[in-house]
């Protein structure tokens, strides 16, 4: 297929707005379908989330099997809304113990692998303002239609919040000036998805478990490079879901971000032959913070720590022994 054939794999969330549809495709497939939302400190928007989600999605229509918070440790009420609201809430720390813990969403996917019984997951950022059932029909739906397809990214409008309001766009900066750039130098046919780091995906357990996952920031950028080194690009689609409307980044924020991506294409570029790392890359986030008429220098240690395939975890193959054996 040509360099354009995932923007031929690019659909509209109204094509799978057939629920009842989607349900049959699920039985008859015999799949299990996850919904994990990893948290931290999102009591103002979990609830509706969950709320919104279960009603729909399992309640009127059984297409998920099971919704499951996974926090890292929220100083706030997210917890208790997560409960109340009927999901099934598990701290990141408290899964496979034995292997510690770190704070951040990828270690929060990661972990959730293990504890998720579905056979698709799907993940789903817990800030979102104007959730909608969209956001998780729109991703399940290209995998029940298309059984080659084992991975699926949203994409959408990301306006951007201020004082005066909301502006229409400006979402996806460190998309447009980071990772595309990166991607149509070394990965141009990963240059077509239009929101490479989105917070909304699902795939196969099948790819998943195949897959490492960086714990911080770079888990989306991880995932999308070794999923073409282990399934081609052909495995991929998107979705556009419209609008998506959440708490904005701060641009320190921002930098941060970008630095936690960077270390992990330089680990995956290195890995698979694209670039020779000739000296040791830097350990801290180096910004500068103005005080007064002089600058302060302020380091961040990001996490750089990568979990391993969990197909490799001794846990998981023992409690997935069967799925794996039927394969």
């Amino acid at each position: 297929m040509g360099d354009d054939a995932l923007l031929r794999r690019t659909w509209h969330h109204s094509r799978f707005s057939n629920i009842s549809r989607l349900v049959s495709l699920k039985e008859k497939k015999g799949l299990k379908i996850s919904l994990a939302f990893p948290t931290l400190n999102e009591e103002k928007t979990i609830g509706k989330e969950i709320l919104v989600i279960r009603t729909e999605l399992m309640d009127r229509y059984p297409l998920l099997d099971e919704i499951v918070v996974i926090d890292s440790s929220s100083k706030d009420n997210t917890r208790k809304v997560a409960e109340r609201f009927g999901a099934k809430v598990l701290t990141s720390k408290a899964i496979l113990p034995k292997y510690g813990t770190y704070r951040g969403k990828g270690e929060n996917l990661w972990k959730s692998l293990y504890v998720l019984e579905g056979d698709i997951i799907v993940w789903v950022d817990a800030d979102i303002s104007n959730i909608a059932p969209k956001f998780v029909y729109g991703l399940i739906g290209p995998l029940l239609e298309d059984d080659k397809v084992s991975y699926v990214k949203a994409f959408y409008e990301r306006p951007i919040r201020s004082s005066g309001g909301i502006a229409p766009s400006g979402g996806g900066r460190v998309t447009e000036i980071l990772v595309r750039p990166i991607f149509s130098l070394f990965y141009p046919e990963l240059a077509r998805l239009i929101q490479p780091l989105s917070g909304e995906y699902a795939g196969r357990r099948e790819l998943l478990e195949k897959l490492p996952f960086s714990v911080g920031y770079g888990v989306e950028l991880g995932h999308l490079i070794d999923l073409v080194q282990i399934a081609g690009v052909d495995a991929l689609a998107q979705v556009d879901l419209d609008l998506r409307i959440h708490r904005n980044q701060t641009t320190e924020a921002l930098g941060r971000m970008a630095y936690g991506i960077l270390n992990t294409f330089f680990s995956r570029a290195e890995k698979y032959g694209k670039t020779n790392i000739l000296k040791e890359l830097g350990n801290r986030h180096i910004a500068l913070q103005a005080e007064g008429q002089t600058h302060r220098v302020v380091r961040t240690e990001i996490p750089t720590v990568e979990r391993p395939p969990m197909i490799e975890i001794p846990e998981y193959r023992e409690k997935f022994a069967r799925q794996l054996t039927e394969r």
